[in-house]
């Protein structure tokens, strides 16, 4: 068989194909120099080092001093304000018309202000009949003293004719019976004596009682005009001109809180009802105000309600204008104020058998218990188990155990991310 040579196009496309492979071959041995750090006509060298592996190290995570602050616990609560003591004031007579009222709700009066006056014109025309007749019986007294005076100087004529007519008879100058007629009239006389001083009396008496009405026409007068028992701050008025008063069954004309005082009525949890004792600050600050007030605990209630575990709390405010019954108010009672070692509660946690915190001791994580005083403003008082200035871990993370290697970093150089 023959074989004829390959074409010249043959020949050609062979060649190309040996160039390509060959190509090919030498850019694998060049990548390979590169990636090895050999020149390219550097002699291969038969072992070549290892680079050694980057030190292992702890999770980053942020850590905080612990450090002498102040620690305030304080307790908020919610409530009313309240007057303190709201005294009711109505009419002390009957059936009489108002005419004047003389204050408004808001108003400050003192004691004794009057608030309010009644119609008196039947008064004080009992009081002019009251009049005339105290100046008749006492002509009625004056009449019968004259009369007891006549009977009085008749009655002495009578008892000297009398001893004339027991002298006569013994020297025979009168008769018996002359004697007798001027004993009967003796006695006449006695008798008028002693009725004339009986009337006297019963004249002085109808005086008396003229005079006890007159009292009782003026003290009525007087509760014509409607005053305030006592100093303090107008709440309410239901007093309006031309009503007719009623003392019984009826609403009061007035309410007045009596001195102004304004309580804060708030309740506190069972939980915490021991620790809280009359004295201790409140901060309240009423619906509506910029700041707060300082008031203190005056009451704690005596008993819890059982619905609602709360138990109530009555809050002593300064005086103040603005305050209004009524009013939405929230509080803060400060329980306790201590100066100690503090960390941040999130570095606090919480085991079955206590509390503890996650000391950073160089790069090794300890587990330490502690003994916790107060908490507050999102601190917690350390009275036992860290020293001050010891390095914890800022936020406790829970898979953090004791032994860990970590890299502490303080709270404020912490990476936002990928740290604890």
């Amino acid at each position: 068989m023959t074989v004829k040579p390959p074409s010249l196009r043959g020949r050609i496309a062979l060649a190309l194909t040996m160039t390509a492979v060959v190509v090919g071959v030498a850019g694998y041995a060049f990548r390979d120099r590169i990636a090895t750090g050999l020149g390219l006509f550097e002699p291969a060298q038969a072992e070549v080092a290892a680079p050694e592996p980057n030190e292992v190290k702890g999770i980053t995570i942020s850590v905080v001093p612990a450090k002498r602050r102040e620690v305030v616990e304080k307790l908020p609560v919610t409530g009313t304000l309240v007057a303190r003591e709201e005294v009711m004031v109505g009419p002390e007579i009957d059936g009489y018309q108002i005419n004047e009222i003389l204050v408004e709700e808001g108003d400050r009066v003192e004691m004794g202000q009057v608030l309010a006056r009644l119609s008196r014109d039947m008064l004080e025309t009992l009081l002019a009949q009251n009049t005339a007749n105290a100046a008749k019986a006492q002509a009625a007294i004056a009449q019968q003293r004259a009369q007891l005076e006549q009977a009085q100087a008749q009655l002495i004529e009578a008892n000297a004719a009398v001893e004339r007519a027991r002298t006569l008879i013994k020297t025979g100058a009168t008769s018996q019976e002359v004697l007798d007629q001027r004993e009967r009239a003796a006695k006449v006389a006695a008798a008028q004596v002693t009725a004339a001083d009986e009337m006297v009396t019963a004249a002085l008496a109808e005086a008396d009682q003229i005079k006890a009405n007159r009292d009782e026409i003026q003290v009525r007068l007087a509760r014509t005009e409607i005053k305030a028992p006592l100093a303090g701050i107008v709440s309410s008025r239901s007093a309006r001109i031309g009503a007719i008063v009623l003392s019984a069954n009826s609403e009061p004309l007035f309410r007045i809180v009596k001195d102004g005082a304004i309580d804060l009525d708030a309740e506190v949890p069972e939980s915490a009802l021991p620790r809280v004792t009359p004295g201790l600050k409140v901060a309240v600050t009423p619906a509506g105000f910029d700041t707060p007030l300082e008031g203190t605990v005056r009451l704690v209630g005596a008993k819890v309600d059982p619905a609602t575990r709360l138990a109530r709390v009555a809050v002593a405010l300064p005086d103040d204008a603005r305050l209004r019954p009524g009013a939405y108010a929230r509080g803060v009672i400060e329980i306790a104020r201590h100066d100690g070692v503090a960390l941040p509660q999130s570095a606090v946690q919480f085991a079955p058998e206590g509390a503890f915190v996650l000391v950073v001791e160089g790069d090794t994580v300890r587990r330490r218990p502690v003994t916790i005083g107060l908490k507050g403003d999102g601190y917690i008082e350390i009275t036992d188990g860290v020293r001050e200035g010891e390095s914890v871990v800022a936020r406790a993370a829970g898979f953090l155990r004791d032994g860990d290697r970590v890299s502490p970093v303080p709270l404020a150089d912490a990476p936002a991310k990928g740290g604890v």
